[in-house]
């Protein structure tokens, strides 16, 4: 018997799965974090990729805008942002010239308290902070594929446009950091919707660079003339293994290659049991974050396996519009009847899962309400090993496990 512990909010839980059972642990190919996590960002930053220093791009009487990570997202921007600034004075940049953007997208704004967490206290008493508003967009531009590019005003209007951000697998942008801070982090709910609405084209998949989301992504970025970027790459600890800056294109793709080295981890074969935790907080923080560990799931089971998902979801689904197609749908077809017809943000969500449930059975281990699970096609558990029951159940004793212990982040069979 194998007794595992899987990320759930700030804890832990345990499942046990019968050694007989267990056909795979798929977990990153861990590499340690840097030494000095402050030595290797002024490494990154006094050596950019396709670039110059950021203090030789710069000159006095410029405005700057930096973009940051929401609360969603494991950035650790109280690291990255004092070396970025010091970057910026070295080439007469102002502290009062600067303004932190914080790139929600469409999500939640930060309260005062968690954007002093999120850049450290230093930094926000020095600088202006604020939350994106996608009621506060321009337009400049429009992208091959049609998406009329809005963007947050100060953002659009700044000479200079400095994106901080993590490197990760993306299910349907391919890969985070890099654009996409742009789009959607700081872009119009229109802009938002257009750029999403790509996902329903092949190709917009976990891992894949040339995802035509992330292209529409990147696009929205040169029209703006992204002047430099400041990502990183993580380990499942959270600590920096290794900092990219530089060209928008060409340190992204630096760290992307990072990122498969870690984490697209093969696997011996398809099981019929997929046990995935998100990996805590804060990638679980509601359905619209956890998605991606059930998505990375279903490349590891069987066309009818069952997925077993391990999020805490405090803050529930994460979406008003996706709340709502859940409450309206009598069944999963209803949704993917309805996304087609009119794609919509939040109803996108709905979609994805309704997908999946349609073929399989997912069990939601979470702090959500029960019924709010079943809305969302989920089959609420009170714990972990009460859904292997119920699945092994259904498979039979000779069914095969695999175990994802950080699903956000892990792309199993590649």
């Amino acid at each position: 018997m194998s007794r595992l512990m899987l990320g759930y909010g700030k804890s832990e839980v345990s499942v046990n799965v019968p050694s007989e059972n267990l056909l795979q642990i798929v977990k990153p190919n861990e590499l340690p974090g840097a030494k000095d996590e402050a030595v290797e960002i002024k490494r990154a930053l006094m050596n950019p990729i396709n670039s110059k220093r950021l203090s030789e791009l710069v000159h006095d009487g410029q405005k700057v805008a930096i973009v940051v990570s929401d609360i969603t997202r494991p950035t650790p921007s109280h690291k990255l942002l004092l070396p970025l600034l010091q970057e910026l004075n070295d080439g007469n940049i102002p502290d009062e010239d600067i303004t932190i953007v914080f790139a929600t997208g469409l999500h939640r704004r930060l309260t005062e308290k968690e954007m002093e967490q999120q850049v450290g206290l230093d930094v926000h008493n020095r600088v202006k902070c604020i939350n994106h508003d996608v009621d506060d967009c321009t337009y400049i531009g429009t992208t091959k594929r049609g998406t009329r590019v809005n963007v947050l005003r100060v953002v659009a209007n700044a000479d200079v446009v400095i994106c901080v951000g993590t490197i990760e697998l993306h299910y349907f942008a391919g890969y985070s950091g890099g654009a996409k801070s742009i789009l959607p982090g700081v872009s119009s709910r229109e802009t938002i919707e257009m750029n999403h609405k790509l996902m329903l084209l092949p190709g917009a998949s976990s891992g894949k660079v040339d995802s035509p989301v992330r292209v529409d992504m990147e696009e929205a970025g040169a029209a703006l003339g992204v002047t430099f970027i400041l990502n990183v790459v993580l380990n499942t600890k959270k600590e920096i293994v290794k900092a990219f800056a530089g060209d928008m294109i060409g340190a992204h793709r630096a760290g992307v290659a990072y990122v498969d080295k870690m984490y697209k981890v093969p696997i011996k074969d398809k099981a019929d049991i997929a046990i995935a935790s998100s990996g805590g907080a804060p990638k679980d923080l509601d359905v619209y974050q956890a998605y991606k560990a059930l998505d990375n799931a279903t490349h590891a089971i069987t066309e009818k396996g069952s997925i077993i998902l391990i999020a805490e979801c405090a803050e529930g689904l994460g979406n008003e519009v996706f709340e709502r197609w859940v409450e309206k749908a009598k069944s999963p077809r209803d949704v993917i009847r309805r996304i087609k017809q009119r794609f919509a943000l939040g109803g996108h969500m709905a979609a994805q899962i309704a997908r999946i449930a349609e073929k399989r059975d997912i069990y939601l281990v979470s702090a959500m309400p029960g019924e709010l699970a079943k809305k969302a096609f989920f089959t609420p558990v009170k714990d972990a090993q009460d859904a292997l029951v119920r699945a092994m159940e259904k498979h039979g004793k000779d069914a095969k496990v695999i175990v994802i212990p950080y699903g956000n982040s892990t792309l199993p069979g590649a």
